[in-house]
């Protein structure tokens, strides 16, 4: 009877302390957030209740499963899966603890600085999103690393491994090449700010948003929300457009072909009540100039400005279609046309008479009479006497 009670009491005494544990420090964890409104870290370490828990099963039950005389014949395999539970458990809680620090702190100066300066707080989310990765990756390492560690094996070949761990780093290196100048391009790019989460960039012939980043791609959804993904070395090896960089106000072109006859000056007072209809204007710059001229029409461009990316789009495709109704309601004439009227030829010269359709102009004598009339005539001037 001895033998039944007494693991009974150790596992279900574990159980009882975890879960009681574990309800007061949720408790007092929850008192705190709603005592402490501006800053949501305490809210945000409720996350790692599951974690905190199985750390505490697992250390109680570790440390007292030998009174408990768990299944003897299989003791020391219990306890490498109490000791494997207990590291896994304690590293999944520190990437916890550490991504509710961060995110708070985060999560505090972005709404501080949110309206200021957004430019600075995209560059701090995408450094804080890469830390948390760094964070990550190097506690799983170390978390794997100490799990195997706790086999007898790997204890024997400890000694060989370290002797030999010039010559895997070495391989490794060669063999990760690529993976390595990803990782460091991901960490120039969280630090040397070059581009960050949000930013609208041109690659490739491609307009869209980045929308992840980690240590080694980056995503773009473009307007048609695909998503192209790559390398960050590509953003350290190759030129590419940032529309976001500095401050996200944008100047943007409207072009027009029409007739010249259009009226420029009619056209820029409309340009300025259109402008004045769209909400996406910021208000800072318009203008309309004749860029060009061809022999059938002239260019004429509209300069409109807007405070990002998505609002001199919509400047410039309202500004395209509401001038184009307006021309060919209230100035038809002002449209590109094909002339088939016939040509306008040039005063005549020297006693030339303009011809017609492309006709060789005829020639007449000091009396008016036409040179082929004259000769057939018998008009002809006479010949000098040799």
């Amino acid at each position: 009877m001895e033998n039944l009670l007494r693991p009974l009491i150790v596992v279900g005494g574990s159980v009882v302390l975890t879960l009681l544990i574990g309800w007061a420090t949720d408790f007092l964890l929850r008192k705190a957030d709603e005592r402490h409104h501006e800053t949501p870290l305490w809210g945000r370490l409720r996350r790692g209740r599951i974690p905190y828990q199985l750390v505490l099963f697992a250390a109680l039950l570790r440390g007292s499963y030998d009174e408990a005389q768990l299944l003897e014949e299989r003791r020391e395999a219990l306890g490498q899966a109490l000791t494997l539970l207990l590291i896994g458990s304690a590293a999944w809680l520190v990437i916890r603890i550490a991504a509710a620090i961060v995110e708070s702190s985060y999560s505090r100066y972005a709404n501080a600085h949110a309206q200021r300066d957004p430019a600075r707080v995209r560059r701090v989310r995408t450094q804080v999103t890469l830390i948390m990765r760094v964070v990550s990756a190097i506690v799983c390492v170390v978390a794997v690393a100490s799990m195997l560690l706790t086999f007898p094996a790997f204890k024997a070949a400890g000694a060989s491994l370290l002797a030999s761990a010039g010559i895997l780093g070495i391989v490794a290196g060669v063999a990760a090449q690529s993976t390595l100048g990803n990782m460091f391009a991901g960490l120039q790019i969280a630090f040397g700010d070059m581009v960050r989460i949000g930013d609208t960039v041109v690659v490739d012939g491609e307009w869209g948003t980045v929308e992840e980043i980690t240590l080694t791609f980056l995503t773009v959804r473009t307007w048609d929300e695909r998503r192209i993904t790559m390398p960050v070395s590509y953003f350290t090896s190759k030129a590419f457009e940032n529309w976001s960089r500095g401050t996200p106000q944008m100047t943007g072109t409207v072009f027009w072909h029409v007739d010249h006859s259009a009226p420029v000056e009619a056209m820029r007072d409309k340009l300025r009540d259109i402008l004045r209809e769209c909400p996406a204007w910021d208000g800072r710059a318009y203008n309309l100039v004749v860029t060009d001229s061809t022999p059938s029409t002239m260019e004429v461009r509209a300069l409109v400005t807007a405070k990002d990316a998505d609002d001199i789009w919509t400047v410039r495709v309202a500004v395209r279609e509401e001038m184009i109704a307006w021309l060919a309601e209230e100035h038809p004439y002002a449209l590109p046309r094909v002339n088939t009227a016939d040509a306008v030829l040039p005063p005549s010269r020297n006693g030339d008479r303009p011809s017609r359709n492309g006709e060789r102009p005829e020639r007449t004598s000091p009396d008016g009479v036409p040179a082929q009339q004259r000769r057939y005539h018998g008009h002809s001037p006479a010949r000098p006497d040799r």
